[in-house]
């Protein structure tokens, strides 16, 4: 017998073994986790997800990170997934362990970060009895969820993560939670690993349509001034190296989206910076000026498109996405295109003609001098930008930055030059208050050898501060970078452009000693107040093996431009403080 057949009748036989041995609902969980390539678990535990915790001792590959909060579990697994490319999980036990998580995995619902949330439920019997800590929890998530299950047999339990982990990964990636009963925990089964997953009516698309990559190519190679819009599908799908193909050999220029941001290289020639709202005035004028605009993983949203009525009214439009409920959403489109990022532009570059565009690059570059959105203005006060310009000086490029929503993102977004793929981490689609202190503390467990930073505000800082006893019970070295300014900076902002100066409930007059914060943690806490202690305060957090809180002390009021109003267009654009 040859070695291949001997080996296969060697697992034929561990199969059996396997199949012949009954194993507890928990332990079913555990093992086809383990059979996902999970490796790290976040998770809070209660009383009727007590049996699934009760056998993680069995399963010492599963690292379990236990975190104080259950939207901590979800951000953080969301934070790991999006910047490993992996599916992250979280446990929450029922009830309002369960409902904790909703907002972590309506993050990751908008932003199409693939996560599985493993739930425990009351009894079977007494579903429906409105038993202690009892909620519908898959009727709630319904609608922030790319599909969920009340799974009612442990018999089910292994064929139902392996769809979970399926569906989350594949196709436009998202959540997926699985409920299960206490006693379904603790009841055996057979478990078959090797279980094939088909689930009817679900495809996952891969090449484009030849006729519609045609179509789409002629447009591209007819064009004079294309402008590629890269999207968070290009990072998804792992296309960094097909888009920059793309760019290059017919020198169009890139912009992103918010979430697109380091999918193409920064510190390249054609890249264009982010557009809209408070995106760099040039983007959003490129996008305006062009005659063709080549969407790639993105969804022409709010923030970028303003009035759809009015945004880039002269130009051709492809859209390149994976989902074609997406399609002509907010924009007419000319040529539609389905299908996998990656896979459909391995179809188009080969057939787009090699080309240099010397006036319209030329025209790229005036755009830059002329509206030069990154210039910080000179001010007595330490201020938000030059904390981050500082921070990118210092590490060239070479971090992973997680942040909130709020001025401290736009000031992350605009002036930290990513160079990487997966280095920005953050809540675009929901705007998630919060998010950047937990999905940091995943983004470090995923890439325990990369500097991580926590660009943070002081507002959404404290919505979800108590994580830091998660990064200290773990000695994760994440940097928590806090730009303080005693304000809701984004409401400040908006109050007084928007609202005739009618401030209400946008000062923070009780916030707490951020460094005695620190160290009541047991963390190592630096105040920093002005600009000459800047880059010896952040040498000296990169420098700590441990977890830094820098509390940034920035001017208290300082309005974040370029800005486009919402619903407005490039016509509405503000540049600076009238």
């Amino acid at each position: 017998m040859g070695r291949d057949f001997l080996i296969l009748i060697v697992k034929l036989l561990l199969g059996e073994l396997v199949m012949s041995t009954k194993l507890t609902g928990s332990q079913i969980v555990c093992q086809a986790l383990l059979n996902e390539g999970v490796e790290v678990v976040f998770g809070l535990p209660g009383g009727a997800i007590l049996p699934l915790y009760g056998v993680l001792r069995q399963f010492p590959q599963l690292k379990h990170v236990l975190v104080r909060h259950e939207q901590g579990a979800a951000h953080a697994a969301d934070g790991y997934s999006r910047s490993t490319g992996k599916v992250g999980v979280a446990f929450a036990t029922s009830g309002p362990g369960a409902t904790n998580l909703i907002t972590g995995l309506a993050t990751a619902m908008m932003d199409s970060a693939p996560l599985v949330a493993i739930t425990g439920q009351v009894g079977r019997s007494a579903i429906g009895t409105d038993a202690f800590q009892e909620t519908d929890i898959t009727g709630i998530t319904l609608p922030v969820t790319k599909h969920n299950y009340l799974v009612m047999r442990a018999d089910d339990i292994g064929k139902t993560i392996h769809e979970a982990f399926h569906i989350a990964r594949t196709g436009r990636p998202g959540p997926v939670l699985i409920d299960i009963p206490k006693d379904v925990f603790q009841e055996e089964a057979y478990y078959d690993p090797d279980v094939l997953v088909t689930i009817p009516g679900y495809t996952v698309p891969t090449k484009a349509n030849l006729p519609d990559v045609v179509d789409a190519v002629d447009l591209i190679n007819r064009s004079d001034r294309p402008v590629i819009l890269a999207g968070h599908g290009v990072i998804i799908s792992k296309a960094h190296n097909e888009l920059k193909t793309l760019s290059e050999k017919s020198q169009i220029p890139v912009v992103t989206t918010l979430l697109g941001i380091s999918s193409f290289p920064e510190d390249h020639i054609l890249s264009c910076g982010f557009p809209g709202m408070h995106g760099m005035a040039y983007a959003s004028l490129i996008l305006d000026q062009s005659d063709l605009i080549i969407g790639i993983g993105t969804r022409f949203d709010d923030r970028i498109v303003g009035d759809p009525k009015r945004f880039s009214v002269s130009s051709k439009k492809i859209h390149i996405d994976i989902d074609k409920s997406e399609i002509g959403k907010t924009v007419k489109i000319d040529v539609p295109v389905i299908g996998n990022i990656r896979d459909v532009l391995k179809q188009m570059n080969p057939k787009v003609i090699k080309k240099n565009r010397p006036e319209w690059i030329g025209h790229m570059e005036d755009l830059k001098r002329q509206h030069p959105s990154l210039d910080i203005p000179k001010s007595d006060h330490l201020l938000g930008q030059r904390v981050i310009r500082t921070l990118s000086d210092v590490t060239k490029g070479d971090a992973i930055i997680c942040s909130g929503v709020g001025q401290h993102q736009m000031w992350a977004a605009q002036h930290f030059t990513f160079t990487e793929p997966n280095s920005w981490i953050s809540s675009g689609g929901l705007g998630t208050m919060g998010y950047e202190v937990p999905s940091a503390i995943g983004a470090q467990m995923g890439n325990p050898n990369k500097l991580v930073w926590s660009i943070c505000g002081d507002g959404g800082f404290q919505m979800t501060m108590m994580e830091l006893a998660t990064a200290k019970e773990n000695n994760l070295p994440v940097k928590y970078g806090i730009l303080n300014n005693n304000h809701l900076g984004m409401i400040t902002q908006w109050q007084g452009l928007f609202y005739d100066h009618d401030y209400q409930a946008e000062t923070y007059s009780g916030n707490p000693d951020f460094v005695k914060l620190a160290e009541a943690y047991g963390i190592k806490g630096i105040r920093v107040t002005n600009e000459k202690d800047l880059l010896a305060s952040i040498l000296e957090a990169n420098g700590h093996p441990g977890p830094v809180i820098v509390d940034f002390v920035i001017e208290k009021v300082d309005n974040v431009y370029p800005m486009i109003p919402a619903g407005q267009s490039i016509s509405e654009l503000i540049e600076e403080n009238a």
